[in-house]
């Protein structure tokens, strides 16, 4: 196999998220703003991406105002201040081939200016020029600085407690240049 540089399409790329609390969960998306992988000789595979902070949607509260609210609260210090953290990024820094499409990675990943190591494994499915890139990374959201609500920095919070842990379903799709 000879050595392809991908960029990723955001505008045919998504991030879904899911957020959980005790009486239920949210769930939305954040935008895409960039990314490059290479996969090279022996199935290697290395490369960055970023995500705009500043575009995170809720699709699972239909009120516009309530939406908004949730919204704003999501971008504000409480969550990912994304005034002043405009973007997160996840770096690969490890990656080794399994079976068929699939890649054990270890990456940094940071959120908020604080970046810490991130296990997951990754499916590459290459098709011509294009290849796509579907993984699940499950964040601890407290190793970010984001305490809202949080059962290790709180206590009796009830049905108000947030689930530490949220997960981003990445769906990434790149074309060779």
């Amino acid at each position: 196999m000879d050595t392809k540089n991908f960029k990723v399409n955001k505008e045919n790329s998504t991030i879904e998220w899911i957020g959980r609390k005790v009486t239920g969960a949210h769930n939305g998306t954040i935008g895409v703003k960039e990314g490059s992988f290479t996969l090279g000789e022996e199935k290697s595979l290395s490369g960055k991406f970023t995500i705009d902070t500043r575009s995170i949607k809720i699709l699972d509260i239909d009120d516009t105002e309530t939406n908004t609210q949730f919204a704003h609260h999501l971008a504000s210090d409480d969550f990912f201040n994304s005034e002043q953290f405009p973007e997160a990024h996840f770096e690969i820094t490890h990656a080794e081939p399994g079976d068929e499409n699939l890649y054990y990675v270890k990456g940094d990943l940071t959120i908020k200016g604080i970046t810490h190591p991130i296990d997951t494994s990754l499916e590459i499915v290459k098709a011509d020029n294009t290849a796509i890139l579907k993984t699940k990374i499950v964040v601890d959201r407290t190793k970010f600085n984001i305490k809202f609500r949080s059962s290790n920095f709180f206590t009796n919070l009830g049905d108000t407690l947030i689930y530490n842990n949220f997960d981003l379903n990445i769906h990434l799709v790149a074309e060779a240049y």
